[in-house]
């Protein structure tokens, strides 16, 4: 258990070793995804995800829009990585998450002319593939609940969504401290944090 020793610098905690307490170990404050802000972690993590050989922008990714509500594929040359980055993030956050939640939340307002504008939900597709190729890294995986039996008696088991793997969230993780000194640069406030 870390005491904070009201002496140290901000960024330590200290706690002491043995009855006397001249042992003092001292321990920096690991950062994780819910300490720095979006706007600047995903594209962190998606630099740290383009270097990874498991997760490749497919073919059709230039031709393809994001979702029902776009009108045009999107002009970013790394928009793949970022959207992956963005995936792993929410499953990070929320997790275990299926891919209905995941089109729903990257979704908008589909234009409908006229009438009144309805919920549009992002590409399955591009969100399905991220997703498996985040399982190809490890990065993430899927749960399991239960085992049911089809109308031809064979089993088929169930997934409940994906959640993090212990490396995926030591790779989040890392990629959240590495930006931590550039995030307290812009928001200052957030260093007591």
């Amino acid at each position: 258990m870390c005491l904070c020793d009201p002496f140290d610098v901000v960024h330590t905690r200290s706690f002491h070793i043995g009855a006397d307490g001249r042992n003092v170990a001292r321990c920096l404050p690991m950062t994780t995804v819910n300490d720095v802000p979006a706007d600047m972690f995903v594209p962190a993590l998606a630099a740290t995800l383009a270097e990874n050989d498991a997760i490749q922008m497919p073919d059709w990714a230039e031709y393809v829009k994001t979702a029902v509500d776009r009108e045009r594929p999107p002009v970013q040359a790394d928009w793949w990585y970022l959207r992956t980055a963005a995936i792993l993030r929410k499953v990070y956050r929320e997790g275990p998450i299926g891919v209905t939640h995941l089109a729903q939340a990257f979704g908008g307002k589909k234009d409908n002319g006229s009438m009144p504008n309805t919920p549009g939900v992002a590409s399955r597709h591009i969100i399905r593939t991220s997703l498996q190729q985040l399982e190809d890294a490890g990065l993430v995986e899927r749960v399991a609940t239960k085992v049911i039996e089809n109308v031809d008696g064979e089993s088929v088991q169930l997934y409940s969504g994906r959640r993090i793997t212990a490396s995926g969230q030591r790779l989040v993780d890392n990629a959240a401290h590495a930006i931590r000194g550039e995030v307290e640069a812009r928001y200052p406030g957030l260093e007591k944090y």
